[in-house]
């Protein structure tokens, strides 16, 4: 059995540096992918502060669809270029907003979110999937919630 519990007090850094440390632990030699990507979900759930939304989109067939996650139900597909985990898909890069009412496009998938930060997952350069976070506050993410999750992207790209 697991138990991963972060000391609430540990500065970003550390806090992120001990959940990809977790989510290596979990994933490392597990060849599936949907149980690596539910067990990370759990992960950021109980490792990060004010969500309301964790979890992944699945590139498929040109468009991405919904994965393992944790909090309300969600949009199961977004067209690439379409609110904010299309756009990180698009544009392989990581998307930082702290408030998605503000964002051209905004997919409202759950009214409690106010801002959204999607990593891309790039395996040799194409995007296999995006990790989605989403917080009920406005500017919850800042640069340091976006190089943690580059991070964590970076150790799954291979696993998921």
């Amino acid at each position: 059995m697991y138990d991963f519990a972060p000391d609430p007090s540990l500065a970003k850094p550390e806090r992120y540096r001990q959940l990809v440390a977790a989510a290596d632990a979990l994933t490392a030699g597990e060849p599936d992918s949907v149980a690596n990507m539910a067990n990370v979900a759990a992960l950021l759930w109980e490792f990060l502060p004010d969500l309301n939304w964790a979890g992944f989109y699945r590139m498929v067939e040109g468009e991405l669809v919904l994965g393992p996650f944790v909090g309300r139900p969600a949009c199961i597909r977004i067209p690439l270029g379409k609110g904010v985990c299309g756009t990180a898909a698009s544009q392989g890069e990581t998307q930082l907003v702290k408030d998605v009412h503000a964002f051209p496009g905004h997919i409202a998938c759950d009214a409690a979110s106010q801002s959204e930060l999607v990593v891309p997952v790039l395996r040799a350069g194409t995007v296999t999937a995006v990790i989605d976070l989403d917080s009920p506050l406005t500017a919850r993410f800042d640069h340091d919630d976006a190089a943690g999750i580059e991070a964590l992207a970076r150790l799954l790209a291979d696993r998921i």
